[in-house]
């Protein structure tokens, strides 16, 4: 192949990449809380098809238990935004999570910052917070997976399902997802 047809491949193929990114942007979504000041939005399974194409890099931003024990999609590495405190507030009903203070230099070991990555957590909110923490530290090409892994809660009251996550997300959405540990994907705090 000639220089001149390689530049015109590789042309075609940025073009055609830049195409299904745009063609799969979902819309913003209603919940403000999931919103990044790039306003790049995916669903799970647009996020999927954009991975398929070779367009993003998926990222779990959840705590290791979530990503162990819950389980996590197939191809994501963890790099946690926040992690367990270690004690259950009962006031809150609520397992405390902290900032991850490593949390951008841990996404700079593994990411140039204009690569295009989709951040993933439970339901959007904490890959909303994971999105912004990279492109407050120059990270140009950043997704938010709206939906999350585990969904949105079902809001209606006649459904069986009324109060779990059972709207939307990548295990909703019979997305390839495994709860095996791979050494090269899995959170490691010393690395």
């Amino acid at each position: 192949m000639t220089p001149r047809a390689l530049l015109q491949a590789l042309c075609s193929l940025v073009l055609c990449l830049g195409f299904t990114a745009m063609a799969l942007a979902a819309d913003p979504p209603q919940d403000q809380r999931k919103h990044t000041p790039l306003g790049k939005y995916l669903t799970s399974p647009e996020a999927h098809e954009l991975w398929k194409a070779g367009g993003v890099a998926i990222v779990d931003v959840r705590t290791p238990e979530e990503y162990d024990f819950v389980g996590h999609p197939t191809m994501a590495p963890n790099v946690p935004v926040q992690l367990w405190v270690g004690k259950f507030d009962a006031g809150k009903k609520a397992m405390p999570l902290a900032d991850n203070p490593a949390f951008v230099d841990q996404m700079k070991l593994r990411f140039k910052p204009g690569d295009a990555i989709a951040m993933l957590c439970r339901s959007g909110h904490r890959s909303a917070l994971a999105a912004k923490k990279l492109i407050a530290a120059g990270f140009t090409n950043v997704f938010n997976i709206i939906d999350g892994f585990e969904g949105d809660k079902n809001t209606d009251k006649a459904s069986p399902g009324f109060g779990k996550r059972t709207v939307n997300g990548w295990r909703n959405a019979n997305l390839p997802w495994t709860n095996d540990l791979d050494e090269k994907l899995v959170f490691q705090a010393d690395k």
